[in-house]
């Protein structure tokens, strides 16, 4: 990868917990598309910047075998732990050397990674390990997620967004001024003839107050925040969660909310032989 992030075990542990993966609706979408062409097959999927696996896993039903990859050891070692699953194996490998032989991969997939990548080097090694008519599914989703809780949802929302612009100055300058501007213009200029993009694909499931703020804080910006200031990062994530508790008016952190999460994607088919 090109930014080496969340390598720490206590990140690694908080990833697992906290972290959203993509709805099984949304690897639907990805599984069409491959599907959608004759010439595909499902002998071997790699998601790659895999983290701890939990979008990996989700591919596990559909493929003879999936190889997770991923450059940190903390966050695979968190995979192995928790993802026992027979045909998923995990690898220590960078994106932009991909361990496999030319034209040998199905489908290759990168979930809320590909942003920190060295991208063109990783689009390149994509195209090199992909057979011919195999699928390359590149997701992510906004910072800028929703919460609902009866008729509070608007100032539930209102807090957040005071949230997450307090981390804003935070955000590695890797990412240019917006992720979702990143993809687009990617997949614009991806030379694949069948292709598709994707806007808005909303994912919504009920998370409590804490597993809410506990992802938030696995985010990079909140943890750049807590490398320079601990105690500014408690402080704040703590006043959040006690703001976003009194506007629901209750007091334990394991009420849950409805969380919704705006994913936006892009897949393409890389051209045959024929």
């Amino acid at each position: 990868m090109a930014v080496r992030l969340f390598e720490d075990k206590e990140h690694a542990n908080s990833y697992w917990k906290y972290r959203i993966s993509p709805s099984e609706e949304l690897i639907d979408k990805v599984l069409q598309f491959h599907r959608s062409n004759k010439n595909s097959s499902n002998d071997l999927a790699v998601d790659v910047g895999c983290g701890s696996g939990q979008g990996t896993l989700l591919l596990a039903p559909h493929f003879t075998r999936v190889v997770g990859l991923d450059i940190s050891p903390a966050q695979l070692e968190v995979g192995r732990k928790h993802v026992k699953v027979a045909n998923i194996s995990f690898r220590e490998s960078p994106a932009e050397e991909l361990p496999f032989e030319d034209g040998s991969i199905d489908l290759v997939t990168t979930m809320s990674a590909f942003h920190w990548f060295d991208r063109s080097r990783f689009l390149q090694e994509a195209h090199r390990v992909l057979k011919p008519h195999g699928c390359l599914a590149i997701l992510n989703y906004t910072m800028d997620m929703e919460l609902s809780y009866g008729d509070c949802s608007e100032t539930l929302n209102h807090i957040c967004k005071e949230f997450y612009a307090a981390l804003q100055p935070f955000r590695s300058p890797y990412l240019g001024s917006s992720p979702f501007e990143l993809y687009k213009k990617t997949y614009d200029s991806l030379q694949y003839l069948v292709k598709e993009w994707q806007d808005i694909f909303w994912v919504r499931k009920p998370v409590s107050v804490s597993g809410y703020i506990g992802m938030v804080k696995s985010f990079s910006t909140f943890q750049t925040l807590l490398k320079k200031d601990p105690e500014e990062a408690r402080r704040l994530s703590q006043d959040t969660e006690r703001r976003l508790l009194h506007a629901m008016g209750v007091t334990s952190s394991e009420t849950e909310v409805i969380m919704g999460v705006k994913y936006f994607y892009f897949l393409a088919y890389k051209p045959g032989n024929d």
